[in-house]
């Protein structure tokens, strides 16, 4: 039998990353490694391949057509290693906790994608708004808000910016002829786990804001996302929280959403992380690309 003619798996890993990314800072972050580390690996690939699979200036790379045929194949050929390796079964679970908010508007309405192209997996949400301990609810992994480097032995990866503003139903913004000082004087929901989050908001843009005429708080942020469509005045809430409303049409978001330093990213254990729990970090590696922000 031939030997086979394999390239470096580390240099294959950094130009799938690069070819879904189409950056190569995104790649860095996926792979937790730095920008010159993934173009170096990408660069010795091409010399072992002789061939070139990146064109362009360092800040626009582009794949070539040879570049496009192997990111083709390789996507769907890691996928089947990581599936083949031992305790990889196809009725593995990964169990992620994190904000119920985040899980209803933003997770699991995309979660039929990943399990699409991962049969027989399992994934369990549970909720938790505390510190990210791995373990709790057993969960193998969290999704939290971060900013900075992760803790010693975590692994880090940021999917999602994070803004956030104001918003209301369509009714209610149409109702105040779409002027800035009738909206700033309607009802001002919050939540208690954000309770100056009109403050924060206001001091972030340079607004001098009104004195509330009345303030309704709810326990989550779901609810008070629920009575901001109904009507019942208007919500300061993360983009995350309210992109499907906005796009349904059930909410709307007078001012756009102002980016904040945190973001939303997905932390587990460095040491043993099982197959799962890779291919999830680059499914929601490559879902928050999608997801544009409003700018202000």
């Amino acid at each position: 039998m031939s030997r086979r003619r394999l390239p470096s798996l580390k240099g294959l890993q950094a130009f799938e990353a690069f070819a879904r990314a189409g950056l190569m800072t995104r790649a860095a972050e996926e792979l937790c490694v730095t920008h010159g580390a993934v173009s170096r690996q990408i660069k010795a690939l091409e010399r072992q391949l002789g061939t070139r699979l990146l064109a362009g200036p360092k800040h626009d790379l582009t794949l070539t057509p040879a570049g496009r045929e192997l990111a083709a194949s390789l996507g769907p050929a890691l996928d089947m290693i990581a599936a083949s390796l031992p305790g990889a079964s196809v009725d593995q679970e990964l169990v992620v906790s994190c904000l119920s908010t985040f899980a209803m508007k933003w997770l699991i309405p995309r979660l039929p994608r990943f399990l699409e192209r991962h049969g027989g997996a399992r994934v369990r949400i549970v909720e938790d708004r505390g510190a990210a301990e791995f373990g709790q609810g057993g969960a193998h992994a969290v999704i939290r808000l971060w900013r900075g480097p992760p803790a010693p032995g975590v692994k880090a990866t940021p999917f999602l910016d994070h803004a956030y503003g104001p918003v209301l139903s369509p009714d209610l913004f149409e109702a105040s002829d779409r002027d800035r000082d009738r909206l700033l004087a309607l009802p001002r929901l919050h939540s208690e786990t954000f309770a100056a989050g009109w403050a924060k908001w206001a001091d972030d843009i340079g607004l001098d804001l009104p004195p509330a005429v009345a303030e309704r708080a709810f326990e989550r942020n779901s609810y008070m996302l629920e009575a901001a469509a109904a009507g019942l005045g208007c919500a300061v809430t993360a983009q995350a929280f309210a992109e499907a409303d906005i796009e349904s049409g059930r909410l709307v978001a007078p001012w756009g959403f102002h980016p904040l330093p945190t973001r939303f990213t997905y932390l587990r254990p460095s040491l043993n992380e099982p197959p799962l729990g890779q291919a999830f970090a680059a499914w929601l590696a490559g879902e928050g690309r999608q997801a544009a922000l409003r700018p202000v």
